[in-house]
């Protein structure tokens, strides 16, 4: 079978129906992993057809002071308090920043339509209440975005920014091996909110892609402070980012109108370990992690480096 004949006959497939999506009947696990060799050759070959027109997803699109501060720290971390100030604390183990160049999101916005518009089936991120838009972005996932170009993108925010920034901030490290991502939109008529819950992870960073003139009312996300009971309440705006610990309780607020699109990845141990008094309600997966102690005594060339480890098989949903 040539590479032409492969992209067609992934677009010819049939995807299943959404209520047999909803239910998770095994029918659709049987048809992710049945088409997925069949998937990710499309993938590149739609890649390649597409080389011409598709945006270059590479470290520019990222703010220019936090990209410089994480390639100056990767050189020599001993400069990382200098990224501990980029972050904004909102409550303890909440933070936020400017991660995308709001100027080049649209570079972004525009891959990812033209991967929705390529005809290659996706999975939605139906584990959760957001079910209908969306993609899987991380190869542990069935119908994740396997386009080679974008996953050099994704993989690079996983390994180069997401996780020391978490090994620093949040102290993960040890817990942190595997990676898991996705994307997600909120409308007013469907997926407008999302109800309280933690996540199952050790870390999660949620960056919104809106552009700087897509407006949209409401979606606060509030962030529940075990310690002192109290709520702080954010809103997204282009670009910008919250990193957090997945086992802060928190929620979003239905929005009213306009759309809010956001990437979230999420890091987590082998075997999804997450650090001790973690929570997994987020798709209610109680039972699917492991919890363990965290250790901080760790030196700052450790948080600056890749796990040699190998991903393994779990994920979250």
């Amino acid at each position: 079978m040539t590479n032409n004949n492969t992209l067609a006959q992934a677009r010819a497939l049939n995807l299943p129906a959404r209520e047999a999506i909803l239910k998770r009947d095994t029918t659709v696990n049987h048809f992710w992993n049945s088409n997925r060799n069949i998937l990710e050759e499309a993938w590149k070959q739609w890649e390649l057809e597409s080389n011409v027109a598709l945006p270059v997803l590479d470290e520019t699109l990222i703010d220019s002071r936090l990209r410089e501060a994480m390639n100056n720290a990767w050189e020599n971390p001993e400069k990382e308090n200098v990224i501990a100030d980029l972050w904004e604390e909102i409550i303890p183990g909440v933070y936020t920043t400017q991660f995308f160049d709001p100027e080049r999101l649209a570079e972004l916005r525009d891959y990812l339509v033209e991967a929705v518009n390529s005809q290659i089936p996706i999975r939605p991120p139906y584990g959760i209440q957001l079910n209908r838009f969306g993609m899987m972005l991380d190869p542990r996932s069935e119908g994740y975005l396997a386009a080679p170009n974008f996953q050099a993108f994704y993989n690079k925010i996983m390994n180069r920014y997401m996780r020391p920034v978490a090994r620093l901030l949040l102290g993960t490290y040890g817990y942190d091996n595997q990676t898991f991502g996705f994307t997600i939109q909120y409308n007013p008529d469907k997926d407008k909110d999302l109800n309280p819950h933690t996540d199952a992870s050790a870390a999660t960073l949620n960056i919104n892609i809106n552009l700087p003139d897509e407006k949209y009312a409401g979606s606060q996300v509030d962030f529940h402070d075990k310690t002192t009971r109290k709520t702080a309440q954010t809103v997204f705006e282009s670009g910008k980012a919250i990193i957090h610990r997945g086992s802060i309780p928190h929620a979003t607020h239905p929005i009213i109108n306009g759309q809010r699109s956001n990437l979230v990845a999420w890091l987590y141990g082998d075997r999804m370990q997450i650090p001790s008094g973690g929570s997994n309600s987020y798709g209610n997966f109680e039972n699917s992690a492991q919890h363990f102690n965290v250790s901080n005594n760790i030196s700052a060339y450790e948080r600056w480096s890749v796990p040699a480890e190998p991903k393994d098989s779990y994920a979250p949903f």
